[in-house]
């Protein structure tokens, strides 16, 4: 049990607001960013010594000042390190601290992260009023800060290619090269998500004799919305090489050559991380010399790019992506600046040289 002195800053009702999100099927990854983001509140509660029932619309504008100066962190460790605690609790609490400490940014958060962790509470506020509970300020009370539009950048088509392709080069162990070259190949033919990749089972593909024979796969997306998604021959390629050096019963598509394969006897928790991808993604950038920021979601972004400057129609991407609305898609969908370069050299009125 927390000690009272930390409970009187703990935002209430968390529990039924995290179980009311559950029922309305939000993701398990939503739910542990809201919980996080609801925790980091309480201890900048903590560290101001005030009452959730006290706060007003001055202590939200100082919170924004507390997110973006990025000096919740050592705050959130001794908020947590107050608690009194059962050795069960003590062993979920470092474990909570081990994902938090991964989650967070070492610089100041950026300006989207601040909104979406003011969405939360304002999120959070509103389920307080809908089940006729008492607010401190309305969730009308809790405004974004404007946030700098950027247009989203993606590496150039030769720079993803290589990318895919540098496991082989990289990598020593021959089962590891062909699953990162086959993983890579699936983001960038279908535009999957990372925890969708991640999430994939054998049975989501028709395998006929341990090879895949069809081009589409039927997927749970984000929100637990369902999608087809289309392979490449190409990816079919890498991925029916990865499986024929394959020599194991695990369910997961992709999975470790080590670590939880030993450390569990369940066989649907051996699956390899989206950490794991991520990092090898980001040391195969490195390597390559790769100046754009390059990422899982930048192999899906890329996707959506280049398949959009070869004609395909939004509203196609749009499905192809899993998107609930059009606008989303429009934030992935943008021309590079190549693409611009030749519009403005093909179509420009006045494109004409002077006389």
């Amino acid at each position: 049990m927390a000690s009272n002195s930390i409970n009187k800053y703990s935002v209430p009702y968390i529990r039924e607001y995290l179980t009311t999100l559950k029922n309305n099927n939000y993701s398990k990854e939503t739910l542990e960013n809201y919980a996080r983001d609801l925790e980091i509140f309480s201890a900048y509660l903590f560290y101001i010594e005030t009452q959730f029932d006290k706060i007003d619309k001055l202590t939200i504008a100082d919170y924004k000042g507390f997110l973006r100066d990025q000096n919740y962190l050592p705050i959130l460790h001794k908020y947590q390190a107050q608690e009194e605690l059962t050795d069960k609790d003590i062993e979920k609490s470092q474990k909570d601290v081990s994902e938090l400490k991964k989650a967070m940014y070492k610089g100041q958060l950026s300006d989207n992260s601040v909104n979406r962790m003011l969405s939360t509470l304002r999120s959070y506020l509103s389920f307080l009023v809908d089940v006729d509970k008492p607010v401190p300020i309305p969730p009308s009370a809790i405004k974004m800060i404007k946030a700098e539009k950027k247009e989203k950048q993606v590496a150039e088509l030769n720079e993803l290619i290589s990318l895919i392709e540098c496991p082989f080069d990289f990598e020593e162990e021959q089962i590891v090269k062909y699953r990162n070259r086959a993983i890579l190949e699936l983001i960038f033919s279908t535009g999957m998500r990372i925890s969708e990749v991640a999430n994939l089972n054998r049975e989501h593909f028709k395998i006929e004799n341990n090879e895949i024979v069809d081009t589409k796969i039927y997927i749970l997306g984000k929100g637990k919305k369902q999608r087809f998604v289309y392979l490449t021959e190409r990816s079919i390629h890498y991925l029916n090489e990865y499986l024929k050096r394959r020599v194991d019963e695990f369910p997961a598509m992709f999975i470790p050559t080590k670590g939880t394969r030993k450390a569990t006897n369940n066989p649907y928790l051996v699956r390899l991380s989206q950490n794991y991808i991520q990092m090898k993604i980001a040391e195969y950038r490195r390597k390559l010399g790769i100046v754009v920021p390059t990422s899982a979601h930048s192999l899906r972004h890329g996707f959506a790019t280049y398949i959009a400057e070869e004609g395909a129609n939004p509203a196609a991407i749009q499905k192809l992506l899993g998107h609930s609305s059009l606008q989303t898609t429009s934030k992935y969908v943008h021309a590079s600046d190549k693409f611009a370069e030749k519009a403005h050299r093909d179509f420009h009125p006045l494109k004409e040289e002077a006389e």
